[in-house]
């Protein structure tokens, strides 16, 4: 690799969505050249951050992926970039290939020994139990038979061990359970699609997404060097949402311990959200996934005084990073998934529009508008038909 010298080491990112935009436009910002990669349409590619953009494989085509970022090393002079994964399959790929992507690239992502247990859900539940950090009660039937031998109490929740295997077929990430005809029926449906072994059973904590919590630091050497925590009070559908639409910081400080003993244990390094769901039935946080990556609302982290992408990136050139606090208190909102979704629940008169009006108040940082840089904003409305096509709203 060339040495990191100024700003002619620059960062790729493996997707153009809006969670890219942010890393895009806050390296741009600081003079950083950015490579923007994307298989279908995005929107990061109309920002005036972007660098260049190029036309990837799908991710779900490994082998073929990992030899055109290879190629794309070597043609476009990208020797020790840095590689910031946008999505789960992106993490995936980089964690297993990481051996050989690592003579071109710099990877953040730690190898697969680490990943796994955060990627598959059943490894980081179990290993989360060992270690005393609540979670939702969690069961792991391996047929019909073990799971109507349980002793459920109803509702429960059926989801996937592992997302990406079963997100890409259903495009949903759990089904509500009432009874045990619906338990009956769904498991059936799920282990059409899946392994009865990648099939969890857990139980509902009530409260719905105002119970939502996440602490996301960037994590090292056993310790946060930055991070904040916030509450995802709005998301898309509300119930097992997509993903967050309205997001702000809170202060809650049993996040960042609960978050940093579970990334401890797996000796953990880079940029993570940790997410929590409050129990009110006994008022612990419980640990619901671990996203390894940049998530949809990284950006509130930058408007509360911690600049994540960017620290990473200092990180992996190697250069001096201090402990950095957060200052401000901030609030991040998805214009065009919040507004349909508040709609929605104000019609069935689970949110009221003074609520929504009084969350609206005080500073915002917006996913994507940005009058500085509007294009992929008009981008996203362009696309929105499109997007809600392809992905479901």
């Amino acid at each position: 690799m060339r040495d990191a010298i100024n700003n002619q080491i620059g960062a790729v990112i493996t997707g153009g969505d809006f969670q890219a935009l942010g890393v895009l436009r806050t390296l741009g910002r600081k003079g950083v050249p950015v490579v923007v990669l994307d298989s279908d349409h995005c929107i990061a590619k109309y920002s005036k951050y972007k660098g260049k953009f190029f036309k990837s494989p799908s991710l779900s085509d490994e082998q073929n992926y990992v030899r055109f970022l290879i190629e794309l090393a070597e043609k476009e002079d990208l020797g020790g970039w840095v590689i910031f994964p946008n999505s789960d399959e992106a993490v995936y790929l980089l964690s297993k290939h990481r051996d050989t992507l690592q003579e071109f690239y710099r990877i953040p992502t730690p190898s697969w020994d680490v990943i796994q247990n955060v990627y598959v859900k059943k490894n980081t539940y179990q290993l989360a139990e060992k270690a005393n950090i609540p979670i939702p009660t969690t069961y792991y039937p391996n047929n019909l038979e073990e799971l109507l031998a349980l002793d459920l109490q109803f509702p429960v929740v059926i989801k996937p061990s592992v997302r990406d295997n079963f997100y890409n077929k259903m495009r949903i990430k759990a089904f509500r359970i009432d009874d045990r005809d619906k338990l009956i029926e769904t498991y059936h449906l799920v282990c059409s699609l899946i392994p009865p072994t990648e099939v969890l059973v857990q139980d509902l904590i009530p409260g719905g997404p105002t119970h939502l919590y996440s602490f996301c630091p960037f994590f090292k050497n056993g310790k946060t060097l930055a991070g904040i925590a916030a509450r995802r009070a709005r998301q898309h559908p509300m119930d097992f949402g997509h993903a967050s639409t309205f997001a702000e910081t809170v202060d809650l400080p049993i996040l960042q311990e609960t978050a940093e003993a579970f990334l401890k244990l797996i000796d953990y390094y880079g940029l993570a959200e940790v997410e929590f769901m409050h129990d009110p039935r006994d008022e612990k946080y419980r640990l619901l996934e671990v996203n390894p990556r940049v998530w949809g609302w990284h950006t509130l982290a930058i408007a509360a005084g911690a600049d994540l992408p960017y620290l990473l990136y200092q990180d992996m050139l190697g250069r001096t990073i201090e402990e950095t606090p957060v200052t401000n208190h901030a609030k991040w909102v998805r214009l065009t998934t919040d507004l349909p979704t508040v709609a929605i629940e104000i019609g069935k008169g689970r949110v009221k529009l003074r609520d929504y009006i009084s969350s609206m108040k005080g500073k915002k940082e917006f996913a994507v508008f940005s009058l500085e840089d509007p294009l992929p904003f008009l981008a996203e409305l362009a696309l929105l038909p499109y997007l809600w096509r392809k992905r479901g709203f």
